[in-house]
């Protein structure tokens, strides 16, 4: 398969898995940012495609809800979706992209010891989930007026459970799901 065609097709992959899990969302009474399974989905592409192709594939994401198909959290779209209170987090899932897949990069150049490498994906992640968090807060504080405390304890503190349990995840899978893949595409 030609290297373009077996580019596009991995981005449009991660497109369409973003397109259908992003709706999925668990709403807490207590806080206007949803639960959501897509940052998982993130992680694992990033780790598997590196930087620009899982970039790419999260642009393409991102024009297609603003265009309006209902792909955000909660079926939403739309460009006012993304300038709302949650429109943040969503940007600042570019953080959480950058930070699996620079992670990964990084653990691989600076050891071949699979603790070391795992350990240094994980930090990555952590790091680009919490400047995803921060840039969220600020954002939902502007939006609806409140201080960012506030706007954190509501948006992103009931989401780091669940968060950290989705980092183990995409820890433990996207090391063993980027080596089949590599054997798929190489056969």
């Amino acid at each position: 398969m030609n290297s373009n065609v077996r580019s596009m097709t991995q981005i449009a992959v991660f497109t369409a898995v973003l397109c259908v899990f992003a709706p999925l969302t668990f709403t807490l009474p207590i806080s206007p940012v949803p639960i959501v399974i897509v940052n998982l989905f993130i992680y694992i592409f990033s780790v598997i495609l590196g930087s620009k192709k899982a970039l790419m594939g999260f642009f393409v994401y991102l024009l297609l809800g603003a265009v309006g198909l209902p792909v955000f959290s909660n079926w939403n779209s739309g460009v006012g979706h993304i300038l709302g209170p949650t429109g943040g987090y969503l940007i600042g899932y570019i953080f959480c992209l950058l930070g699996a897949s620079l992670g990964n990069e990084l653990g691989q150049k600076i050891s071949y010891n699979k603790i070391v490498k795992t350990t240094v994906l994980a930090l990555g992640m952590v790091a680009g989930t919490f400047l995803c968090y921060i840039l969220g807060s600020f954002w939902l504080s502007y939006v609806n007026g409140i201080d960012f405390y506030a706007a954190f304890i509501m948006g992103a503190l009931p989401c780091i459970p669940g968060d950290a349990v989705k980092i183990g995840i995409a820890v433990i899978l996207s090391a063993s799901l980027k080596e089949r893949i590599k054997v798929i595409l190489h056969n």
